[in-house]
């Protein structure tokens, strides 16, 4: 595969009309994608009332591939008959995530029991009875209850206090395997756990740090909003290991200008070691104190905390920032110069900084450096944790929480009448753990793939498959219902979300609530999501207690509620009936008034951590998502960012490869703590020596469950591996 010079351009115009055709035509996808509902991948938040391909600002077209790729999923036909005749598990554990993807829509309820070899069609009726019967015969504190950004904000705070009603707390969501740390670093500064900007700041803003992320493949929308500020003669500052070239060159499909001549992103491109992030900020957080640019006033009368960590940046040595870093110190000054320049700055980061041992101190490191010119609490600056799924964040606020805010406890007491358990819940890794020694009897997963999600996927499928009862509410089959499923499975069908009989909301990164209009379903067979959650709750519950399952399947019911126990979500009450969307209160700080108990932002004395050892022949591995794709979803084995035809490959400096006496596609093995992979296929690719790149989630079997102790978020990167050459022969590249 040609690598290309830029990102985006004709290539994504081409893909885009090859898709819609492929999902009935051109005319039927743009319809799709501009009715009333919010974008289904990323939370940039694209859509809802405003139209399908606007953005909050109301700024057209807005659409990407990811658009594209999610909506040509739901758009397909259903599973063939017989499929579940001709794959059996054995089969179905063998296929891709592409492939599995690629079967066809769900459209009727499936069972497997523990004597079956694939699933089997039931009636709805059948299905639910057994979903009801072992829900109801499991002991409380033996069950987990999995939400996934997928789904809607009405369909997750039913489940959650359905749930509690019920009797547990294990309830828990997606985000603690990817930005937990996120929120658990901002609550520890600002005293919210979500981006302090709104969309309008990134219009503002005169610098932008884009620190371990790819938004050119996982965010393509942004990169208009870049490219606008580079034309207004802002700058943009890349820390990324891997040099992404999307993020050196971009050609916006929608933008004339940019189509013709290309759009370069990055001023300055930093390629850290793997975990030298905290390194890379103190170095330039040490170049900010030697140059006098920090805001004291500011930090006088807005922070806490700055003596202990101007004196831990002062301690720490530029020999052991470098040598941490892998970045060299003039590097490190010449981005800290730009800051120093700049008036308002943004501060944007995905997984590669959540990912790690250290996830929450990464962080905090990130906020310490914004706070230091104080760029937090007020217009145009800020920080910004880039969200992957498109409700994500919606979902937490909905309380899919193993623990509650004692205040949204309080009213969700007050409001249905009850006393709700106080027994610790568990978080997504420890209701995996736990399943691993027999102590969970029954799951029920809204949406998603945690089996796909989960580090060591090895122990993740022997810990999933001792569970007695697993609950999916899926649209597509994914690597979870063949590897993941438990000793009973069942998948119920549900509709996507533009195909809803009743409007739903979800929430975008900027803590902004959009208005899905639903629409028509394209399949007979699957029901709403929050009508399967009410029929589950009511044949478990009956009509005892206090809610009134029949009275919760109207969305605005329950909206109501959400507006009585959700801080800052008072204008749902009404969102149905007037169609306004809104700004969840007290998050967003455009003043320098903050939500901690003092009210003001707090730095952290983050300390370097130590390079983790590396033995002859060892490397820092880091898992990567494909242009293909969308969290654990394939819709693509190539990735032509990369110029990568296929999946099942290492890449790696050409230096190191050179070391390792490998050529192109030389076949290796690699191993780690947790497991090998053996037969991948040697690459070479620009990222920095002595670190290596692999494609998630395929890649999973390498990560151990290591975590972030304070959010218990994995650490998917940082992982250390041997990379071995294999005996066989190299093989010839595919396409």
């Amino acid at each position: 595969m040609k690598q290309m010079t830029a990102g985006g351009g004709w290539p994504a115009i081409w893909y885009t009309l090859k898709k819609a055709r492929a999902a009935g035509g051109v005319v039927r996808m743009v319809r799709a994608l501009s009715s009333r509902n919010a974008c289904k991948t990323c939370a940039l938040g694209m859509g809802g009332q405003q139209g399908g391909m606007r953005n909050e600002a109301g700024r057209f077209p807005e659409v990407c591939k990811k658009s594209v790729q999610a909506m040509a999923a739901d758009m397909q036909g259903r599973i063939r008959a017989g499929f579940f005749d001709e794959f059996s598990f054995d089969k179905l554990e063998r296929m891709s995530p592409r492939e599995l993807e690629a079967a066809g829509r769900l459209t009727e309820p499936l069972v497997a029991g523990p004597g079956d070899e694939s699933y089997r069609p039931v009636s709805w009726d059948e299905a639910l009875r057994l979903v009801t019967q072992r829900m109801g015969a499991a002991p409380r504190d033996e069950t987990f209850f999995y939400f996934s950004g997928r789904s809607s904000n009405e369909a997750g705070f039913l489940l959650q206090v359905v749930a509690r009603v019920y009797g547990t707390n294990n309830v828990n969501n997606c985000s603690y395997f990817c930005h937990q740390a996120s929120g658990v670093g901002l609550s520890s500064v600002t005293g919210s756990g979500t981006a302090t900007i709104t969309l309008e700041d990134l219009d503002a803003c005169d610098l932008v740090f884009v620190i371990g992320g790819n938004p050119a493949s996982n965010h393509p929308r942004l990169m208009r909003t870049l490219v606008d500020l580079k034309r207004r003669g802002g700058k943009v500052v890349v820390a990324n290991p891997l040099r992404e070239i999307g993020l050196v060159n971009f050609r916006v499909p929608s933008d004339v200008r940019s189509m013709l001549f290309g759009s370069k992103i990055a001023d300055e491109y930093i390629q850290p070691h793997i975990g030298g992030d905290i390194a890379l900020l103190t170095g330039m957080a040490r170049a900010l104190l030697d140059r006098g640019a920090t805001d004291e006033q500011y930090i006088a009368d807005h922070t806490d905390g700055w003596e202990a960590f101007r004196a831990a940046v002062m301690e720490t040595d530029w020999g052991v920032i470098e040598s941490s870093s892998g970045v060299p110190r003039h590097q490190i000054e010449r981005a800290a110069g730009m800051y120093a320049a700049a008036r308002r700055a943004v501060f944007c980061w995905t997984m590669g900084i959540t990912h790690h041992e250290h996830g929450v101190a990464n962080v905090q490191m990130i906020a310490n450096l914004a706070l230091m010119r104080g760029m937090v609490g007020r217009a145009g600056a800020g920080l910004l944790p880039l969200r992957g799924h498109s409700n994500v964040q919606g979902i937490g606020s909905m309380g899919a929480v193993p623990e509650l805010k004692g205040s949204v406890l309080g009213r969700l007491e007050e409001v249905l009448g009850v006393s709700l358990p106080r027994t610790p819940g568990m978080d997504t890794l420890s209701c995996v753990s736990k399943a691993g020694s027999g102590g969970v009897r029954f799951a029920l997963h809204l949406g998603g793939n945690l089996f796909g999600s989960c580090p060591d996927a090895a122990a993740a499928e022997r810990s999933l498959r001792q569970i007695d009862t697993t609950v999916f509410m899926s649209t597509t089959l994914n690597t979870g219902h063949a590897r993941g499923r438990g000793r009973t499975s069942i998948i119920l069908p549900v509709r996507a979300r533009d195909e809803e009989t009743q409007a739903t909301t979800q929430e975008s990164m900027f803590n902004f609530v959009r208005l899905s209009d639903g629409g028509r379903a394209r399949h007979e067979g699957p029901r709403s999501e929050v009508e399967v959650i009410a029929q589950i709750a009511e044949g478990v519950m009956g009509h005892r207690g206090p809610l009134d399952f029949t009275a919760l399947r109207r969305h605005d019911e329950i909206r109501s509620l959400i507006a009585r126990v959700v801080p800052g979500y008072g204008g749902a009450a009404d969102i149905g009936r007037t169609r306004k969307e809104f700004a969840v209160a007290g998050r967003t700080f455009h003043q320098p008034r903050f939500t901690t108990e003092t009210g003001r932002a707090r730095f952290h004395a983050v300390r370097v951590p130590a390079l983790k050892e590396m033995g002859s022949g060892e490397f820092r591995l880091m898992t990567i998502r494909s242009e293909g794709q969308f969290n654990t979803v394939v819709y693509e084995e190539g990735d032509v960012y990369r110029a990568q035809e296929r999946r099942d490959v290492v890449l790696m400096v050409a230096a190191d490869m050179l070391r390792l006496g490998l050529r192109r596609d030389d076949r290796v093995t690699v191993r780690s703590a947790a497991g090998e992979m053996a037969d991948l296929l040697a690459r070479e690719a620009p990222i920095r020596e002595g670190n290596a790149a692999m494609y998630y989630p395929e890649a999973n079997v390498l990560v151990p469950a290591a975590v972030d102790s304070a959010s218990r978020t994995p650490a998917f990167k940082n992982v250390i591996v041997r990379i071995e050459k294999c005996r066989r022969l190299a093989v010839a590249p595919r396409g």
